[in-house]
C-alpha cells in the first residue's frame, strides 16, 4: 500500500503531464477575475499548491480522505478544505466562479450526478472542468512485449470499481448533467529524453501496487525491466488518451 507521500509524489507527476492544458483551461474559466474556485477530490493538494501561486482568489478543495487534506493543509498554502462527499456538495448553489475536477470522474459511479452537483455551486456564466480523465481503452505499449501491462493495469482499475474508459464518456456526462457549450479535447503524446528516473519509480509502485496477486511477481520484474530498458535505449511509447472537458453554465 502506498503511503500518503508516495500518492502526493503520483498526484504531483499527473499535475507536471497536464500543466499545459490545465493552464489553457484555467483561461478559458476566467482564473484572473475568478472571486473563488473549487477543487472536488483535491487529494494532497497538488492542483491547489499550484493555483495559489497564479491567483489571489480563494480556493477551495473537497476530498473524502482525511490523510490527503492533512498533507495539503500541511503546506500552509492556504486553502480552504472540507472532508466532504462529491455527490452532496457543502456549499450553497451558484457558489463559485468555476469548479473543476483532475483525474476524480473515474472513480466515481455516477459521474452525472457529481457533474450536476458541481454545476449546481458553479456561479451563472461559470464553468466546470474536467481537467484530466484517462482511457484506458486506447492505451498503447511499445515494445509489444509490454502490451500486457496496459491490458493488466485496465482490469486491476476496473476490480478497483474505477472506469478505465471514463475519458471518451466524459462529454456525453457533461452534457447530460446540463452544461451548455461542452467542448473536449485528448493531451498530446511527445516522446523524447528518458522519463527522470524518480518518475519511472513513482509509476512503477503503481503498477505494483495495481498488479499485486495478479502476477507471479517474476513476472512483474521482468516486465519492469524491460520497461526501464526500453527508457533507456529511446523505444519506450507508453500513451494512455487522457481527455479534457469543459461546459458554461447557463441558467436561464
Amino acid at each position: 500500500m502506498l503511503t500518503v507521500e508516495e500518492w502526493h509524489n503520483r498526484f504531483r507527476q499527473q499535475a507536471r503531464w497536464t500543466e499545459p492544458v490545465r493552464r489553457f483551461l484555467f483561461q478559458q474559466a476566467g482564473l484572473l477575475h475568478a472571486h473563488n474556485l473549487l477543487e472536488i477530490g483535491c487529494g494532497s493538494g497538488a492542483i491547489l499548491i499550484e493555483l495559489a501561486t497564479q491567483t489571489i482568489a480563494p480556493i477551495y478543495g473537497i476530498d473524502l480522505k482525511p490523510d490527503f487534506l492533512k498533507w495539503a493543509l500541511s503546506t500552509k498554502a492556504g486553502f480552504r478544505l472540507a472532508c466532504a462527499d462529491a455527490f452532496h456538495l457543502p456549499f450553497e448553489s451558484q457558489s463559485f466562479s468555476f469548479t473543476f475536477c483532475h483525474y476524480f470522474l473515474m472513480w466515481v459511479v455516477n459521474p452525472v450526478q457529481v457533474i450536476s452537483e458541481m454545476k449546481r455551486v458553479t456561479k451563472n456564466g461559470g464553468y466546470v472542468l474536467a481537467c484530466a480523465e484517462p482511457d484506458y481503452g486506447g492505451r498503447i505499449d511499445y515494445p509489444e512485449s509490454l502490451k500486457s501491462l496496459g491490458l493488466l493495469q485496465k482490469k486491476s482499475l476496473q476490480n478497483q470499481g474505477a472506469d478505465p474508459e471514463m475519458g471518451r464518456k466524459v462529454s456525453g456526462f457533461f452534457t447530460e448533467a446540463g452544461l451548455q457549450k461542452v467542448q473536449t479535447g485528448i493531451l498530446g503524446g511527445e516522446w523524447g529524453e528518458p522519463l527522470d528516473p524518480a518518475e519511472l519509480e513513482s509509476e512503477w509502485k503503481i503498477l505494483e501496487s495495481d498488479l499485486q496477486g495478479m502476477l507471479p511477481s517474476e513476472e512483474l520484474l521482468r516486465l519492469k525491466q524491460i520497461d526501464l530498458e526500453a527508457w533507456q535505449n529511446g523505444t519506450r511509447i507508453l500513451f494512455v488518451p487522457t481527455f479534457y472537458t469543459w461546459g458554461k453554465v447557463e441558467n436561464y
